[in-house]
């Protein structure tokens, strides 16, 4: 399970952002060639929080899709697929670009129903 090794890094940059106060929730953008499973990924944070101001915060998560551009018909689409395949010919001969970021977007800090953006933080 992957998501464990994401999620103790998201962690630990969450944790350094909360500066002492309980996490409520956050937001994080990952990307389709990830291949994270929600439902593991959330257990995995689970996991990987316990005992931090994370513990008990709710993770937003967004799955982004990766660009697929078709060297045989020259198509261009979006893709959440980690092997991807033109979609209008079916060619494998493709160009596979983006879904592959991991970006902590925000925090959301518990009692005080306040967020801070963690610009310029990703893997």
């Amino acid at each position: 399970m992957h998501e464990i090794g994401l999620c103790e890094g998201l962690v630990d940059l969450i944790h350094s952002q909360a500066a002492g106060r309980p996490v409520a929730s956050a937001r994080v953008r990952v990307g389709a060639r990830h291949a994270v499973v929600e439902e593991a990924f959330g257990q995995a944070f689970t996991m990987a929080a316990a005992g931090t101001s994370a513990q008990d915060a709710v993770i937003d998560l967004i799955i982004v899709p990766a660009t697929i551009e078709c060297v045989a018909c020259g198509g261009r689409s979006e893709s959440m697929d980690t092997l991807a395949a033109c979609p209008a010919c079916g060619s494998g001969d493709v160009s596979v670009s983006g879904g592959d970021e991991l970006v902590l977007e925000s925090v959301w800090f518990g009692g005080e129903g306040t967020a801070a953006d963690v610009p310029g933080h990703s893997r």
